[in-house]
């Protein structure tokens, strides 16, 4: 790249010092203290404060200090992040797989430093030299030789004062399409909590002219259960929409019922045939896995990851489910629900219900999302929720008319295409954004971002200067701490 009149290519480790952490053990952390600034503090552009530490400085490990001002960047894992320290996060000491980047006095203001070091330029070329097969890692020595184009001094201070112009508005912006982006999913849960407890209906339901569901009930025969399995609990957990272990008793408009999930559709589980017979495994029948219902929550499933032999299923408990079964995750990730698009089994995290003509699919789908992270209050477990049996076959439903059930499932469907396209235009925006950011600093970085001025100091007499002034510094005094360990290769 052809540089400006009065600009110079410069090494990083010509214009600041790279000091990597100190491996501070866990068995020296204290209460109070130096906060440790270990990696996963380090984001971008902040101080991540969760799950601080603390250690003493003893007279080796005081050059580890930390100062506001301070420039770290992270050399493992997500290599190339890199925030500043200020006086909120002193008194602080640097640790290990960190480096702090110390630019040298001569260039009195190191905004523009840190502004490039915070740049995508930056970033892309430390993580392209990271090694290692399990966790990336790169050498403090990859820092000193990455180049930095270096404008005068003083076309470094237009610079950032037009940086400084534009980094608000692009802030503000950035922060409006987030909220965007929040409120776009907190809309999904409000129309679902609406439709599903009548209120999306309410205009359609005055003039139609519907079979009542205690009408729906006697001619609709309930599925026959499976035998065996643990008792319907007989204790009542109200639900946050249209969900409840038993009946709660709270209103519900005209027509509707609370209805036992079991009295219209059929309630089975899955299994896992056995790992340790090959020929179980890598079938035709398609397997639905925690992944799987994750992948597709909310939608129908035509493919999973995992699939079984005929072999693999009638040597173990699953069941083939027919289309058209709605699935929920009860186990570990609690609250995924999907509707199989075919055939398939499922292992033993879901609780399936093959509906009868009384409930359609895709209501029961939709009523389950609308209870949200709700649906956790069923299960028990605080680290890892598990819904049980006794209540899953203990779940009541409020139960409109089929001929509303439709209704309500498309203007549900219309709802939420309507929230997912503005959903999708915010992250398009933002995404905009992101890469005007980009093309604004690398405007800046080639020089086209404020004109240059003939009369600035080139940047070549500030390297001299810089050059000279480090030749002239004392080497410092190493103290003597115990070896730092290697990256991970």
């Amino acid at each position: 790249m052809t540089l400006p009149r009065g600009w110079e290519k410069a090494r990083l480790g010509e214009l600041l010092a790279v000091v990597s952490g100190f491996a501070f053990k866990s068995d020296e952390y204290q209460d109070q203290g130096h906060f440790l600034i270990r990696i996963g503090n380090v984001q971008d552009g902040e101080i991540n404060l969760n799950n601080p530490k603390f250690v003493s400085l003893s007279a080796a490990t005081r050059r580890f200090e930390l100062s506001a001002g301070d420039i770290l960047t992270s050399l493992t894992g997500n290599i190339g992040r890199v925030a500043r320290i200020d006086d909120s996060h002193l008194p602080a000491a640097l640790n290990q797989r960190v480096a702090k980047l110390q630019p040298v006095a001569a260039l009195s203001d190191a905004g523009y430093l840190y502004r490039f070091l915070s740049s995508a330029a930056f970033r892309d070329r430390l993580s392209s030299q990271g090694q290692g097969a399990a966790q990336q890692n790169v050498s403090p020595k990859v820092i000193e030789q990455i180049a930095v184009p270096l404008p005068p001094l003083a076309e470094q201070r237009r610079i950032l004062a037009k940086l400084d112009v534009l980094t608000p508005r692009l802030a503000r912006a950035r922060a409006e399409l987030e909220r965007v982006l929040v409120l776009a999913e907190r809309s999904h849960l409000t129309i679902l909590r609406s439709a599903v407890m009548g209120a999306l209906t309410a205009d359609w339901r005055a003039t139609a002219e519907i079979e009542r569901v205690s009408e729906l009930l006697r001619r609709v025969p309930a599925p026959q259960q499976g035998r065996g399995g643990r008792e319907a609990t007989d204790k009542i957990i109200p639900g946050t929409a249209a969900l409840s272990v038993n009946d709660p008793g709270t209103t519900l408009p005209g027509g509707w019922e609370w209805v036992p999930l079991l009295r219209v559709a059929k309630q089975e589980t899955g299994h896992t045939p056995s790992r340790s017979h090959p020929n179980y495994w890598d079938g035709r029948i398609p397997w639905i896995g925690i992944r799987d219902a994750g992948a597709h929550h909310g939608h129908v499933i035509q493919k999973t990851v995992q699939t079984i032999s005929a072999e693999g299923l009638a040597n173990s408990s699953a069941r083939l489910l027919p289309e058209g079964t709605v699935c929920l995750s009860r186990t570990a990730s609690v609250g995924y629900i999907t509707i199989m698009g075919q055939p398939m089994a499922t292992s033993q995290d879901f609780a399936t219900w093959t509906c009868t003509e009384a409930l359609i699919p895709e209501y029961l789908m939709y009523a389950l999302m609308a209870e949200g992270d709700d649906i956790r209050n069923f299960g028990m477990g605080s680290t890892h929720t598990t819904i049980y049996f006794p209540e899953v076959r203990a779940f009541h439903i409020a139960l409109p008319p089929v001929t509303e059930q439709r209704e309500i499932v498309a203007r549900i469907e219309s709802a939420l295409t309507r929230a997912d396209r503005l959903e999708a235009e915010a992250a398009r925006a933002r995404a905009l954004l992101d890469r005007l950011e980009s093309a604004i600093l690398a405007k800046a970085f080639r020089g086209e971002l404020v004109p240059q001025d003939p009369n600035d100091e080139p940047a070549s007499v500030l390297l001299d200067r810089i050059r000279a002034q480090r030749a002239a510094a004392p080497k410092p005094k190493r103290s003597k701490v115990r070896p730092q360990p290697e990256p991970a290769a």
